[in-house]
Formats: structure tokens, sequence, C-alpha cells
């Protein structure tokens, strides 16, 4: 093990890391509407849970939802129960599973390293944008998330001492793994820990370990039940809806047009571990080094085949990766405890609050070359936000309030740079988010509640936001509007309906009624 690190007052770090999980992981989260589609669909799939009772299929708008497993949404109707249909209810659970994660990232790295480093990777993991934004969401990837790292800690640890408690937790993580998210939570650790176990010439205990009954039993205690529940009631649907198309047919296709190239994931790593980016390019410039050592070994397999699995997968999607973060973290915990000039990575994350900062002069300038209304009718809120707000000056004063952080005298170099790095996560949690979510999701559940208010039965027409479903607390047919009916749609067509009265309308989106006497064109 590694000597300790000087560092300050132990009690201000660990309490200083605490406050930093709080406002990255769970401050503000119901403060804005859910957004669409996946913190919709997960919460109104709750919602129906609720209203239908049945707590073994969930449902999204009246439909069978094969998405996911049951777990995350077990744990948002606990929460929904005990604090109402709200959006910090629907979020408590991804906010308490990312703080679980950083904890027991902080009580890994703690035990194989020092507290120094760990005090390092946990501030930089909660510091991650990507992180901190599914922290905050109504979705299940923290919680898997969670999962996979207790996992991966508890299989190094088997290595290490070949204690079968070791293997009895990494069971039981992926056994709650695959109830969140499915088989992904199996394949990354079997196939990271095989690789990794074949480079220390140590595949006895693998197998060993991958054939303990006991582990085994474990596992299948918290798997099967559902599992097959499921397939009983839903039979064949099941399969093809849940294993077939959310599992073999995303990695075999593009779903939902999300595809990619192969170098997809090079910039969705380079900005989602901001604002520690500068410092993932140094540590992996030290690539010999980190091989050298078992853990980083560790870690470079873990993440490089995360990386690989999904950069061959036909469906891209941006918080993939963040299933290969951890030991990223961890590599770049050690390199910051040791550097004696993170100066010169806050610059990164200044730059990148310099960029927000001209975003809305971008999108003056690009506005009249833009055709769709939808469009238009989203950046001109974003311009009216930007400007109602001081937009600009605030991200430039937080670009150069990081800068100077850095000059702070008497301060741990490392301790310097991530009050730098709060800067950026912070700003974009407190001030980017809000903003979008004004734009983008204010008007879908204001238009909501006024159909709830005056119990409106809504046709959903070329658009589709789930989380309107959970604040009317009603279902919408999804098909095109007739006579008499009330429809929620978009300003690029609302015209193809032609005489319409208008009830809502912001940010591009419409709730309108059309009269009695005329049918759509």
């Amino acid at each position: 093990m590694k000597p300790e690190a000087c560092n300050p007052n132990r009690t201000i770090l660990l309490a200083g890391l605490c406050l930093l999980v709080f406002l990255s992981f769970v401050a503000g989260i119901g403060s804005g509407p859910l957004f669409d589609v996946d913190e919709g669909a997960f919460s109104e799939a709750t919602r129906e849970m609720i209203v239908s009772k049945n707590y073994l299929t969930t449902y999204l708008n009246g439909m069978p939802r094969f998405d996911k497993p049951i777990l995350i949404y077990w744990l948002q109707l606990l929460s929904v129960r005990a604090f109402g249909i709200t959006e910090f209810a629907f979020r408590l659970p991804s906010a308490l599973s990312a703080a679980a994660w950083a904890g027991a990232t902080f009580a890994f790295v703690r035990r194989e390293r020092n507290e120094t480093e760990a005090f390092f990777t946990t501030a930089l993991l909660a510091l991650s944008l990507q992180v901190s934004i599914i922290a905050k969401a109504a979705i299940a990837d923290a919680l898997l998330n969670c999962c996979l790292a207790v996992a991966m800690f508890a299989i190094y640890r088997y290595q290490r001492d070949k204690r079968r408690s070791s293997v009895y937790l990494a069971f039981t993580a992926m056994g709650l793994g695959v109830l969140t998210k499915g088989p992904v939570a199996v394949l990354i650790p079997l196939a990271s820990s095989f690789l990794f176990f074949l480079a220390e010439r140590d595949l006895r205990s693998w197998f060993r370990a991958l054939l303990n009954p006991t582990a085994i039993a474990l596992f299948l205690v918290i798997v099967l039940p559902w599992y097959v529940m499921e397939y009983i009631d839903q039979g064949d649907a099941f399969i093809q809806g849940f294993f077939m198309k959310h599992n073999v047919g995303r990695f075999g296709g593009s779903m939902e047009g999300h595809s990619g190239s192969l170098l997809y994931y090079v910039p969705v790593i380079l900005v989602g571990v901001m604002p520690s980016t500068t410092l993932l390019l140094s540590a992996l410039a030290r690539f010999r080094t980190l091989v050298a050592d078992p853990l980083s070994r560790f870690g470079l397999i873990w993440a490089g085949f995360v990386f690989v699995l999904f950069s061959l997968s036909g469906t891209k999607l941006p918080h993939y990766m963040i299933y290969g973060y951890t030991p990223l973290f961890v590599i770049m915990g050690a390199l910051l405890a040791g550097s004696r000039r993170p100066w010169a990575h806050a610059i990164a994350p200044a730059l990148l609050l310099l960029l927000l900062a001209a975003v809305p002069a971008v999108v003056q300038r690009v506005m009249p070359s833009i055709q769709e209304a939808f469009v238009r009718a989203q950046l001109q809120g974003l311009l009216d936000d930007t400007a109602a707000t001081g937009f600009p000056a605030v991200m430039a004063g937080a670009a150069l309030l990081c800068l100077l952080f850095q000059a702070l005298p008497k301060v741990d170099p490392g301790i310097r740079f991530i009050l730098g790095g709060a800067v950026l996560t912070l700003s974009v949690n407190f001030v980017v988010m809000p903003m979008v979510s004004r734009v983008m999701q204010s008007p879908v559940r204001e238009a909501a509640m006024l159909a709830k208010r005056q119990g409106l039965k809504i046709v959903m027409w070329e658009v589709y936001y789930p989380s309107f479903f959970v604040y009317s607390e009603s279902l919408a047919e999804r098909r095109q509007p007739v006579a008499g009916e009330v429809v929620l749609t978009s300003v690029d067509d609302i015209g193809r309906l032609g005489t319409y009265e208008l009830l809502y309308e912001k940010h591009g989106i419409i709730l309108a009624r059309i009269p009695a006497e005329q049918a759509p064109r």
C-alpha cells in the first residue's frame, strides 16, 4: 500500500467531499421538469404502476414497456409513496444510487491505495459532467453504475485475497444490476474480469469464482423470481421485447436513429469526464507505467472493454460509456494526488465555460438559416432566457473564477483543481440544465397541467412527450386528431389541421382544439 500523502485537515476534506457529492447528485433534483423522452418514460411507467397496482409489469401509456427490468421502478414507487408524484420523488433513487456509487468508490480506493487518492478519485467522479447529469435523472443508469462498481471492486479484491465473501458480493451486485438493466450487468464484469485474470495468469481462480455454487444461488435468488414471473405473465412478448429487441437488437442494429461511427465515444468521453479531460489525456500518456500497476491494469481492461463493446454496438447512446468511467476516475485520482501542476488541467473547464458563454451569440447568428419553425421557437426561447438571466456574463465569470482558484496561496494544488472543476460542474447543474429545462420541458408541464385542470382528453400528434402523461395524470392516444378533439403537437404541424382554437403555446409546443364541425385535412 502506498504511503499516505500529505493533505489538509482530514475532517475538512471529508466534509467538503460530502458537500460536493450532495451538490452534484442531490441538490436541486426537484426543481425542474422531467426531461423527455427517458425521464418521462420511466416516471410515467412508475405512475401507471401505482394506478394499476400491477407491480410486476411496467406499462407506458397503457402499453407494456419491456425496455428495462423492474428494480428502478420499484425504488421509484417507494419514493413516490413517501413523497408524492413529484420530480424529487422520481429522481431520488438515482441520486441515492449515485451517492452510494461514490461511497463505494471512496472505500475501495482508500483500502487499495490511501485516503488522499480516495478523496481525489471520488471528487473527480462527482464532478464528471455526465455522471452528475445521470445522478439527477429519473432513469436506471446511476443504479446500474453503482452495481457495476461494487461488482468490479469485489472482483478485484477477490483476485487479491481469494476470499469467498468477495465472490458473494460480486454476484449479489451483478444480480441487482441484472434486475436494474439486464444482461449488461453480467457481461461487463465477467468479460472484463476474465481478461484481467488472464493477464494475471490466474484463470483457475476466475473459474473457481464463476462456478461457486453459493454465489450462483445468491445471483439466481435475486434475478429469477421477477424474470420468471414476468415471463409467465407476458409470455413470448417479454422475450421478444426485452431480450431480443432491447438487448440483442440494440447491439446488432441502430434503434431509434441512435447510431454513430467507431469513434463515436471519443468526443463523448472527452466531454463526459470534464473537468478531468486533460487529466485523462495525461494519464493515458503514461500508459506503459499504468499497465505495470495491477490496479491500473485492471481499470484499463475494464474501461477498454466497455469502450470496444459499445463502439461495436449498432445502437450508440452517450451514457453507455459511463459504465467504464469508474476505473478512469481511479487512475486520474492517483495522478491528481501526485501532481504538482494541476493548474494546467484547469484550462479545459475554463474554456468550456467560455464556449457556453458564446452560445447565445452563435445561436443568434445561425437562427436566420434554420427552416424548422419548432427549432426556431426553441432557440428563441433559449435566447430570451439567456438574455433575462445574464447567461453569457455568468458563464464568463465562472470561467474566470475557475482560473482564479488556481492562484489560491497555501492551498494544495489538487484541491485548487477540484475547486475550479466544481465551478464548471455546478454551473452546468444550476445554470445550464435549468435553463434547458425551462425552454424544452416547462411548456410540456404547463400544457399538461392545463389539460389536467380542465379535464381534457388529449391526442398526441407528431410529438412524443411521456412526461405529459405524468403531469396530466392521464393517458393520450398517439394518432392524427379528428374534429372536436384536443391535440398536443408542435408549431411545425399545427398548420396542417386547418382552423383550430389555440389553448396553449410556448416555445413551439402547442395545445389546440379542433372545431367540432371540421376534420383535419
